[in-house]
């Protein structure tokens, strides 16, 4: 990845720019910026903004452990769930089947996950960190934590919670809930 990271290429000045008179925001005309005014008032450009920022730090952090934002997830699904199946972990993260096949292939042959039969149904097979796999989650974990404070280090704990909490409520809503692509 470039030093030049999607997020930063894409974010706006927070401030005004040298040489600007007092009071003049950064994205007024004349600076070179378009107005973006009117996206700053949706939810979703703001909240794709934000994730950007956060992954672009989480892409960096991670890239010694080896692993995408959707691998630390599937991981972590495993950690905090040994035996979890397949469909299990689908349905949680919202990734598709063919795409998860894929990430567990290259999670095993790193020698992180194991499947072994799953107890209660025999078609099944669940979803278990080696101990490597428990070490390097612990540790990208741990990073992740990190990332997540100074990302948000603009932010009260309280904030923290409150955004989180309203972020859970949009996307939890999704198109089971009347949000699809339809409802535009």
């Amino acid at each position: 990845m470039s030093d030049v990271s999607i997020a930063n290429a894409m974010r706006r000045p927070r401030g005004a720019r040298k040489g600007s008179p007092p009071g003049d925001d950064a994205g007024g005309a004349g600076d070179g910026l378009p107005d973006t005014h009117f996206l700053e008032t949706l939810v979703g450009y703001n909240a794709r903004r934000a994730a950007l920022t956060v992954i672009a730090v989480f892409l960096r952090r991670m890239a010694p452990y080896g692993l995408r934002p959707v691998d630390f997830s599937v991981l972590t699904v495993i950690a905090h769930n040994p035996g979890v199946t397949s469909r299990q972990i689908c349905a949680a993260l919202d990734i598709l089947p063919p795409n998860l096949v894929g990430m567990v292939k290259a999670l095993h042959a790193r020698g992180l996950v194991v499947r072994k039969p799953h107890p209660s149904d025999r078609r099944a097979q669940g979803l278990h960190l080696t101990p490597a796999g428990q070490k390097l989650h612990r540790q990208a974990q741990a990073t992740a934590t990190e990332l997540e404070t100074e990302a948000t280090g603009a932010l009260t704990p309280d904030e923290v919670q409150t955004l989180i909490g309203l972020l859970r409520k949009v996307y939890r809503r999704g198109p089971a809930q009347g949000l699809g692509d339809d409802a535009i």
